[in-house]
Parts: structure tokens; C-alpha cells; sequence
């Protein structure tokens, strides 16, 4: 099955024996009759399994070429899955350019539980070998990264964790399977936070992942019933309809996003632009390779590097939203020093590329004329 069938029909089957419905039902209920106790018909309660939920994890497990699909309350509560099939004492080298969020799970919660985080930069794989020794257990990877859009060559790092038998995880919200699939390349998780382009329509928070073993399968599954970060069924139905067009939306966003870059890197106010597709962007000869294109993310700064200069930006667009998060049909621009990288110390951001004139675009699908026009006039 090609990918853009995958999107509607991929891991489904009729969960609606009563009525055929074409669509997976919301099974909003929290508990399941039984003929006999341990008699049921695949599910007990909805913690344990959910048929609206169960159709997403295999809608998610089938696009990602994995075996296996969760679905969690929101991407940090997979992320934090992730990092309890860890003990104290284990380490984890993960990118030094990423989420805010990520990092402060990291460094704020199971760094306390005796869990050691390396951040370093990945642009050169062969750097993580460096950091490996026999306490690490896990590789975090985003590529492209946030907000910086910096592309790593999963093949390199899967050679590594392969290597030393190491986990490898990978954040793929930025790029979605349609651009890329890291299970295909050697990753053991990858992750999404589907409130980004999976649901596509900012109108719901959950968090994904997608495995090929079994036995790790299982382990991630006994932590989602124990702790219980579970995604409720409405949330499932409306991240299942939005994969159902996701190939479509994705489409557009790389075409829009490519205007947009260009358009920018031309700009006399601009100083850098940073988008996976530009030919002068670092790695853009491996993004060509692991990459079906080049995604809608677009982060830039200006010549007068200033707060006040980004701000005054920001405030006068007009097409694009102020907000944060990405992903959806709508443009979004964010201010990463003061909304989503806050929690990462002034210090190490500005070290990372993520000063106070950057300024990171989701380019949606809109009319592509309009999105330029609406970055002229704000830009001045």
C-alpha cells in the first residue's frame, strides 16, 4: 500500500460490526461489559484500550512502517514513556538544538531521578561516539530540529546505537512520515506530538509513537496502562481524520514553505534563513536523501538582531497568527527566546542559534501570494 493510501486506509479494519460505519466510531466510554469475568471482546477499560484509540495507534504504527502505535495524552507525555524504560544511572545523549519542552522533561524532571543527559550537537554523527560509554541507553534525535532546522543523517546515528546497542528515538513531528520514516532507516521509536501536523487542525493535544519490536512494544505499552497519560477517544477521532488528509496538507506546506524561504533569503532585512531546502542550508545534501521534501517550518533572523525589531514583526503580521505551536492549515509565527524555548537558559540558546531576532514560521496551506504579501508589509 503506497503512502497516500496509507493515510485512509492504512491499519484499518471495521471496528463497526453493528452498523459498517466508514468511520471508527468515538467509543466514548470508560468501561466494557463482561459475558463471564475476563470475557470480553478485546477491551475492559479504556486506560487498558480504546477501539477509537486502538484504530489511531494502528493508523500511526502503519504510516510510520512500524508494528505497533500508542497514542498519549500530549507529545511530552510520550517523551516522558520514552524515558521511564530508563533507571538511575542511565545516560542520554541527546541533540542540543530541540524543543523546549523536550528539554526541560529532561533536565527538570529525570535528571532528579538520576538520569545523565548530554546535549551536544549531531550535525556531524560521528560527534556521539564521543559521549558513549557503558551507561548510555538511549539517543534522542529531532532532525529537523527546533527551531534551528538542523538535519542529521539518521542513517549515521542508527549505525552508532547499532552499534553499541543503544535505543534509538526520534522525534519526526517537524518532518511527519510523509517526509520521512526513521523506523525505515534504523530507528527503534519515533515520536510525534500529532497536535502538530498528524491532527493538523490545532484543535487537539496528544502525542504518538510508533515502534517495530515487540518486546519494546510491550514495555511502552505497560508504561502507557500504568501511568495513564492515555489519549481519550474524541482526541483519537480527530487526530484520525486529520492523517486521513495529512498527504494532501503536507504537499502544500513544502510548496508554501519554499516560497516563503525563498522569498525571505532575498529580503534585504533578513540575515539568515534557516530551511532544510535551500542549498546553502548545513546538511541540505543528507536532508535530499532521507527527506521526500523539504517541510513547512522556516525559521529566520533579521540584520538588526534586536527584541524590539522581532516583536514589532510579529505584532504586525496579519495573515500569519501570533502562536505558539505548528503545524496547523493556518500560518503561525513564534517568538522561540520568549514562547516555546523560554525554559532553555538565555545562555545556551544564544549559543544554539535561537537569539533574540529568530523567528520560526509554520507556513500553512493559504493562498501563497497572500503569505508573501503578509511578510512584506510586516517586514517593512
Amino acid at each position: 500500500m503506497k503512502f497516500n493510501t496509507k493515510t485512509i486506509h492504512g491499519g484499518q479494519e471495521n471496528i463497526d460490526p453493528a452498523y459498517n460505519s466508514v468511520m471508527p466510531p468515538i467509543y466514548q466510554t470508560s468501561t466494557y461489559a463482561q459475558s463471564t469475568p475476563g470475557g470480553h471482546k478485546g477491551f475492559e477499560y479504556s486506560r487498558s484500550g480504546n477501539p477509537t484509540r486502538s484504530a489511531l495507534e494502528k493508523s500511526v504504527a502503519s504510516l510510520e512502517n512500524g508494528n505497533y502505535g500508542l497514542a498519549f495524552g500530549s507529545g511530552l507525555a510520550a517523551i516522558d514513556a520514552v524515558l521511564k524504560l530508563l533507571k538511575p544511572g542511565d545516560e542520554v545523549i541527546s541533540t542540543s538544538d530541540l524543543y523546549g519542552g523536550t528539554y526541560r522533561l529532561f533536565t527538570g524532571i529525570f535528571e532528579d531521578f538520576g538520569i545523565k543527559f548530554h546535549f551536544i550537537g549531531m550535525s556531524e554523527a560521528k560527534n556521539i561516539e564521543n559521549y558513549v560509554n557503558d551507561h548510555t541507553k538511549l539517543i534522542w534525535v529531532e532532525t529537523p530540529t527546533n527551531p534551528m532546522m538542523n538535519i542529521i543523517d539518521l542513517e549515521a546515528v542508527a549505525k552508532i546505537s547499532n552499534k553499541h546497542e543503544i535505543l534509538l528515538a526520534v522525534d519526526n513531528t517537524f518532518a511527519t512520515p510523509y517526509l520521512q520514516q526513521p523506523l525505515a532507516i534504523g530507528a527503534d521509536i519515533v515520536m510525534h506530538s500529532a497536535t502538530k501536523y498528524l491532527g493538523g487542525h490545532s484543535d487537539v493535544v496528544m502525542g504518538v509513537l510508533a515502534v517495530k519490536e515487540e518486546a519494546l512494544a510491550n514495555r511502552l505499552y505497560f508504561i502507557q496502562n500504568a501511568s495513564g497519560a492515555v489519549a481519550g477517544p474524541q482526541d483519537s477521532f480527530l487526530v484520525l481524520r486529520g492523517i486521513k488528509t495529512l498527504h494532501l496538507r503536507m504537499q502544500r506546506h513544502c510548496e508554501n514553505g519554499k516560497a516563503v524561504a525563498e522569498f525571505l533569503n532575498q529580503h534585504p532585512k533578513v540575515d539568515k534563513v534557516y530551511w532544510p531546502g535551500l542549498p546553502s542550508h548545513p546538511n541540505h545534501e543528507i536532508a535530499k536523501r532521507q527527506m521526500k521534501d523539504f517541510g513547512g517550518m522556516v525559521s529566520f533572523t533579521t540584520k538588526d538582531n534586536s527584541l524590539s525589531g522581532a516583536v514589532s514583526f510579529v505584532e504586525k503580521l496579519k495573515v500569519f497568527t501570533l502562536a505558539e505551536s505548528l503545524g496547523g492549515v493556518e500560518s503561525l509565527a513564534g517568538h522561540p527566546a520568549s514562547m516555546t524555548h523560554a525554559s532553555i537558559p538565555k545562555e545556551k540558546r544564544e549559543k544554539l542559534g535561537v537569539v533574540d531576532s529568530l523567528i520560526r514560521l509554520s507556513v500553512g496551506v493559504e493562498d501563497e501570494q497572500d503569505l508573501l504579501e503578509d511578510l512584506k508589509q510586516a517586514l517593512g
